[in-house]
Parts: C-alpha cells; structure tokens; sequence
C-alpha cells in the first residue's frame, strides 16, 4: 500500500500538469501581454494590421494630391489608443522640419495594395505650419529658424 500512495500523488501531478498545459493554449488573435499570473500570449499578423515601421516616414498628401508632411511619430494615451500622429512639415532632409501633431481622426489610413498605404489629411502646408508646434516633454524646444 505504500507504494501505491506515490503513485498515486504522480498520477495526479501528470493529470494537473496535462490540464495546465490546455490553459495555457492562446487565442489567435489576441495582443500579447502579461496578465496577473504572468503568462505571455502571442499574436499572429494578419493582413489588415497596420505595422509602426511601415507608418513612420510615410508621405501624407491632401485631397489635391499635394504632398504636405509625412508621418514622424504616433503618441499614444495611457489605454494605448492613438492620441495623435506627429506629422513633420517643411524643412529638407528633416533639417528645419516642424512637428505638428493631428487628431487620429483626421489622417484617413487606406491600402493602396497589400504592401502600400496611402496617407491623405485635408489641409494643406500653409495651415500645417501655421499649427502650434508639437514639443516632445523633457527635451529643449527648437531654436528660432
């Protein structure tokens, strides 16, 4: 009888450990992140996401296919929705450019294809750089042009 007692305690172990193991099975789909227990999990791409390193750098353009800025940044709130796009205006070469950051729901995000997005706000230059400036908390304003 006594051997029979650890064999027991590991048959059970087994089956705990077999049904932590289905617990522990992601959701396609789903945001990574680590909940109260600690247990990351994975999320696959699928092709309507749109990816920060295909945002960043891309050329916005008005309804009068003028180019006017391009994309330099996204701020984010603290729910991790998109507050604002930083959009740079100006300069050459990002050299005397000006950050202006936008409403979300003024830069219309399409596809162009499946390897393209399109950017398109309707203003032009002129209110662009007439916008207060967006300034980056802890870092020294621009100097005067």
């Amino acid at each position: 009888m006594t051997r029979r007692f650890p064999l027991a305690i590991a048959a059970l172990l087994a089956a705990g450990s077999a049904a932590l193991a289905q617990e522990r099975i992601a959701v396609p789909g789903e945001p990574a992140r680590i909940d109260t227990d600690l247990r990351v999990r994975f999320v696959a791409q699928v092709p309507d996401d749109i990816v920060a390193s295909k945002l960043i750098g891309l050329g916005i353009r008005n309804s009068a296919n003028e180019t006017i800025g391009s994309v330099a940044d996204v701020v984010f709130d603290t729910k991790r929705a998109i507050k604002a796009y930083v959009v740079s205006v100006g300069g050459f070469l990002g050299l005397n450019a000006k950050y202006v950051a936008v409403d979300p729901e003024t830069l219309r995000l399409t596809r162009k294809d499946d390897k393209t997005l399109d950017a398109v706000i309707e203003t032009d230059k002129d209110q662009l750089r007439a916008a207060p400036e967006y300034i980056y908390l802890n870092s020294e304003p621009k100097k005067e042009r």
